[in-house]
């Protein structure tokens, strides 16, 4: 916000300051604190502008009573919109207090008696629905004025039928089931300065909106009406000082139109660190340096090379049909119930290593008069009828109720060895933590599956290479990476690979294997702390690499992701042409 506000003053004269802003507008203000910053830091740089000329020209100091006409930066420039009185009054109060204490600066920096009374403006905050109300009828929309704000975070899971009411209607023929509702301010912003040359806007928002499905329907429409972005900030952890808040991973986007100035492009090295600002050409959509392109959903792989990925299989049973580690025991020790016990994963036991197990009664072997002859197994499946006849009728849940003793159908379920690819993984790995898994074993829906009978997919998966993709346009939960089979593994670029060197993939990506089997007693967790990966193990991965790099187009060996993303958006503007 203090970068955008900062474009807005100018200084045409060497005796005279004069702050050319119009408005500062935050429609989503809450109790008032950017539009309390802003005012804040307007008026301190202000002062600094007539303490300077001062020291130019000495000549000009004079004491003064009319202190007033030295104030450019007004109350009355200051708006905002909060759909609740109560902080709409906190924050046209606290802007009479930090005019306050601006004129007391004022008054002791350059001995100008500034008048207190009467108060003659005020801030301008509207109580209403920012997404109800017009925006044109509070403010000016002019080149000058500035929008900025942290709208409402709400999860696109976790809107209620009116905020969903209200992102179709901002939306209209535009909208798109993956949007946040927080886009409904990038919309309403956007809308605000159609008939302007020019005008800026930043709003404070979660990091989703740079992340996964929800990156082409909310960039798309912005980049068709003329706007780029101007600042970016790349993910930081923004904790609430509320009691008990949670904190949020958030990004900060500024954007503006037909302007020429370098764009600015700010990384954290740690989400809870400072920022580092980078050399950008320009920030596209998913905020990094490198082409506007917009990865869009894809129901099938864009490469040739790739097979499908699908999700695991979801139980839906309430926990009843899954064994945990300290009950597998009482259902081994049936002899009846532990014909059906089967190794069950999830992401978190792959990376992990745990051991969990289900009742799989799915399979040709099944028994319907088992049910009568096991007590431990007849409890489970009834539980899990009742567990299903309990939830919302529109469910798959519910639906399934009558076949209690099954697990959601899928019929993409491998039926021979596969490999099995988290859906969440943690952001400080260095590569992605993928694991060949038996037939026997059943994955969940929190773990993708591919056939990959030679491990050719295994050596993609494992490389920087994909990690890098990953990262760039993927999904993530807080800042986790979250894996996604239409938009991060459907649009891998990666060209046809000649014979010999898809050899070369699947050997490398044996030497991973083999690299973590000198230490079978730890799990990928262990192997891939990115503080302790063994000598052995980073070597097979650099082989692995080379061979990768090649594969997707590299003509020399690369030494950063930064090479590696320049050659994936190449690769994907060539196949997508």
């Amino acid at each position: 916000m203090g970068e955008l506000v900062s474009h807005h003053l100018r200084h045409p004269s060497t005796t005279s300051p004069c702050i050319q802003l119009d408005t500062v507008y935050d429609p989503a203000c809450g109790c008032g604190n950017f539009l309390i910053i802003a005012y804040r830091e307007l008026r301190a740089l202000e002062l600094r502008i007539h303490q300077r000329l001062q020291e130019l020209y000495p000549e000009r100091r004079q004491l003064s009573l009319d202190a007033a006409s030295l104030v450019h930066v007004k109350l009355s420039q200051f708006h905002g919109i909060e759909i609740e009185e109560w902080p709409a009054t906190i924050a046209k109060t606290a802007m009479f207090f930090v005019e306050h204490q601006a004129n007391q600066a004022l008054s002791l920096a350059l001995g100008y008696a500034y008048p207190m009374l009467p108060l003659q403006d005020s801030a301008q905050i509207t109580v209403g629905n920012a997404l109800r109300l017009d925006w044109r009828g509070l403010v000016h929309a002019g080149p000058d004025t500035l929008i900025v704000g942290n709208p409402p975070f709400i999860g696109h899971q976790a809107k209620a039928k009116e905020q969903r009411q209200e992102l179709k209607d901002v939306w209209g023929e535009l909208h798109d089931g993956t949007l946040d509702y927080v886009t409904a301010w990038f919309k309403k912003a956007s809308d605000f300065f159609r008939p302007v040359t020019g005008g800026r806007f930043a709003f404070v928002s979660t990091n989703s909106i740079a992340q996964g499905q929800g990156v082409a329907p909310l960039f798309g429409p912005l980049f068709d009406a003329g706007w780029r972005i101007r600042f970016a900030h790349q993910t930081f952890s923004w904790t609430s000082e509320a009691p008990g808040a949670a904190a949020v991973h958030c990004v900060i986007t500024g954007y503006d139109k037909h302007e020429r100035s370098a764009p600015q492009l700010f990384t954290y090295n740690e989400v809870k660190g400072e920022p580092t600002q980078v050399p950008a050409k320009g920030v596209n959509a998913y905020l990094i340096d490198g082409p506007n392109l917009l990865v869009r959903k894809r129901t099938k792989a864009l490469s040739p090379m790739l097979s499908r990925v699908s999700f695991g299989t979801m139980p839906a049973d309430g926990g009843n049909l899954i064994v945990e580690a300290d009950e597998y025991s009482e259902i081994a020790a049936d002899p009846i119930a532990a014909r059906y016990l089967r190794p069950f994963r999830m992401g978190r036991e792959v990376v992990r290593g745990l051991d969990r197990w289900c009742l799989w009664m799915a399979d040709s072997n099944f028994d319907p008069s088992d049910l009568g002859r096991s007590p431990v197994l007849k409890a489970r499946v009834e539980a899990c009828r009742a567990w299903r006849s309990q939830q919302s009728t529109g469910g798959d849940a519910y639906k399934l109720r009558d076949t209690p003793h099954v697990f959601r159908g899928n019929k993409h379920r491998p039926l021979v060895p596969y490999v099995g690819i988290p859906r969440v993984v943690s952001e400080t790995r260095a590569f992605y933590t993928v694991q060949h898994l038996p037939e026997t074993v059943i994955a969940g829906d929190q773990l993708f599956t591919a056939e990959d009978p030679d491990g050719f997919l295994f050596g993609v998966i494992s490389s920087s290479m994909f990690i890098t993709w990953q990262r760039a346009v993927g999904g993530a939960l807080e800042s986790r990476l979250r894996f996604s089979n239409t938009i991060v593994w459907n649009n891998l670029p990666l060209p046809a690979v000649e014979q010999e060197l898809r050899e070369k993939i699947i050997e490398a990506g044996k030497g991973v294997i083999a690299a973590r089997e000198l230490h079978p007693e730890r799990s990928l967790a262990e192997h891939y702390n990115p503080l302790a990966m063994s000598p052995a193990l980073l070597k097979a991965h650099a082989a692995l690499d080379r061979v990768v790099d090649k594969a997707f187009g590299a003509k020399k060996p690369l030494h950063s992701n930064e090479e590696r993303l320049t050659i994936l958006f190449e690769r994907y503007a060539d196949m997508t042409a």
